[in-house]
């Protein structure tokens, strides 16, 4: 506690004292909750929208109230995290700590091997180069890219750059996080062995994913869509 090791029975004040396991800190705030959400095309990333847009603020319960960590623009599906506690969001967001948010695209036309070396190594946008991204080949016309950064619509800017405009794009993990059951439009609560696993993520030590499936690279039969999280995809 505040850089000391902790003796048994000592109290903690809120308010003021930072408590960290192994290195790691730890939410102590009453009242903190931790939402992981599979957010549906055409909602945003926002508590209100002047055009009338359903938001993810309403998929979620009203209180307490909940701020969404980081965004997914409007087309896009897939996982986002929204709490209350504003000390992991920033770690979270910072770039600084790198966490990995991994996608799903589905891509418009087949991406050459040169394309994919471009968004491996780094792709040059209107606000400078991406760092380097790791990205799988799922099935034609199908990536899997993995990014550490947190620009404005990356992963679609990057896509286009090299001449793929995205189709359609899933976020599958954030961090350590994901959930392939999870539907979209459904929200559960965040265990805390994954609000522990989070904060870790967001430190210079990166831990095991927990829970979902495993991220190795799947190739879909011809003609199949990939599943999002929620949907496993049906053998052909």
């Amino acid at each position: 506690m505040n850089g000391e090791r902790a003796a048994l029975g000592r109290r903690v004040d809120v308010a003021h004292d930072t408590v960290a396991l192994d290195g790691v800190p730890l939410p102590v705030l009453p009242g903190l909750v931790h939402y992981l959400l599979h957010k549906p095309a055409g909602t945003v990333t926002t508590a209100h929208d002047p055009f009338g847009r359903a938001t993810v603020l309403e998929l979620v319960p009203e209180f307490p109230r909940v701020f969404p960590v980081g965004r997914l623009d409007a087309d896009s599906e897939g996982l986002l995290v929204l709490t209350n506690d504003g000390d992991l969001a920033h770690r979270l967001t910072h770039p600084s700590f790198g966490v990995e948010k991994e996608y799903l695209v589905e891509t418009v036309g087949v991406a050459s091997a040169g394309a994919l070396r471009r968004l491996r190594q780094g792709v040059d946008l209107d606000d400078g180069k991406t760092a380097p991204a790791t990205v799988g080949v799922v099935a034609p016309g199908v990536l899997r890219i993995v990014i550490h950064e947190g620009r404005n619509r990356q992963v679609r800017r990057m896509c286009e750059a090299v001449g793929h405009p995205v189709a359609r794009l899933v976020r599958t993990r954030i961090g350590p996080l994901s959930d392939p059951r999870l539907k979209a439009g459904q929200w559960r609560a965040l265990q805390p062995a994954e609000v522990r696993a989070l904060a870790r993520a967001a430190t210079s030590d990166k831990p095991p994913r927990v829970g979902g499936a495993s991220t190795k690279t799947r190739r879909v039969g011809p003609g199949q869509r990939p599943a999002p999280p929620g949907r496993p995809t049906r053998p052909g």
